[in-house]
């Protein structure tokens, strides 16, 4: 059984949730915060060690300066990453969206650098947007980046989440208010409903490195 796992949490405001960036280990108030405490709950036995490096407003081509501090020095067991929002919102204003080709580009450099120069396990979760009357055009834009994050996830991810799907599968009958007021940004039990299923999710990772 391995002595510890490490594992590192990337990505936007949705990972980063307030966290504390002058202290190491916190985690924020956020899914990655919920994600832990049910994780270690699932394996009392097993020492973690939870790293958050998402950053507020990162878009995908943020984290390539960030590569190493924040990814490739820390050598995590297992990596994470939920990302992409932003590389719809920044372009939203005027409609003019990036170029999926270089969302896939920029993607790829990451999940190359993490592929080559770490041991690290891939867990990716797709960018996910809830139904939000100011944000309901971003789709005409996301969908194209989240099917490009699929089509990722089967090259590089040991584990998929998708997230969009799932989330929205929870919709049925709900205010999606109480999911997202401003259709991005989880409210508490948004987070903790998604860190129940990054939890049983990473699930066949965990398996696998304690073997």
């Amino acid at each position: 059984m391995a002595k510890k796992i490490k594992i590192l949490f990337q990505g936007d405001s949705i990972t980063d949730a307030g966290r504390d960036s002058g202290v190491y280990y916190d985690l924020g108030d956020g899914y990655v915060k919920y994600a832990a405490e049910y994780i270690r709950s699932m394996y009392p036995s097993v020492e973690f060690e939870f790293i958050n490096r998402g950053v507020s407003e990162s878009k995908i081509r943020d984290l390539h300066p960030r590569l190493e501090r924040d990814i490739i020095d820390i050598q995590p067991d297992i990596f994470s990453i939920l990302i992409g929002v932003n590389d719809t919102w920044d372009y939203a204003k005027n409609r003019n969206w990036q170029p999926n080709e270089l969302f896939e580009k920029d993607f790829r450099t990451v999940l190359d650098a993490v592929r080559t120069r770490t041991n690290a396990r891939i867990m990716i979760l797709e960018p996910f947007l809830f139904p939000n009357e100011s944000k309901d055009f971003f789709r005409e834009d996301l969908d194209f980046k989240i099917d490009v994050v699929r089509k990722l996830a089967f090259e590089y991810a040991d584990v998929f989440l998708p997230t969009d799907g799932l989330l929205r599968s929870r919709l049925i009958g709900k205010d999606p208010a109480d999911f997202a007021p401003d259709g991005v940004h989880p409210t508490p039990f948004c987070a903790q409903l998604l860190a129940g299923m990054y939890a049983e999710y990473i699930r066949p990772i965990i398996d696998k490195l304690i073997k």
